[in-house]
């Protein structure tokens, strides 16, 4: 459990640094990095709360999680625009749909689903 918590900061440091610092990372690192950590910091989240499930569901549940989240930014309403507008309601919310996006979040999960089932999971035995 304490290797998720571990991730989960670490996940978020690295996404913050690129969004902080982005002439230090060539332009497609830059453009794209913060989306992909994001969704692998979900997936480690789920792995935290859930240690006792199988990576696979951590995974589904991931997508699906990212997934609503990039949906609901199709949702306009004032109330939840000024949410989005606000630091951590970007962060959390995203500002606005991107297709783009859904894909970023596949390659986020992916890698931190490889990550766990090469590095934790290995260590674990």
């Amino acid at each position: 459990m304490l290797k998720y918590a571990a991730a989960i900061v670490v996940t978020i440091v690295l996404g913050l640094s690129s969004r902080r610092f982005p002439k230090v990372f060539p332009d497609i690192i830059a453009v794209n990095a913060g989306d992909i950590l994001w969704a692998s910091m979900i997936y480690f989240g789920f792995r935290f709360i859930c240690t006792k499930r199988s990576l696979a569901w951590a995974v589904g549940w991931s997508v699906i999680f990212c997934f609503g989240i990039e949906f609901s930014q199709l949702y306009q309403a004032e109330w939840i625009v000024a949410v989005r507008r606000t630091v951590v309601g970007s962060l959390i919310l995203g500002r606005g749909f991107l297709t783009i996006d859904l894909a970023r979040y596949v390659i986020g999960i992916a890698a931190a689903w490889l990550f766990d089932k090469y590095v934790f999971q290995r260590s674990n035995r």
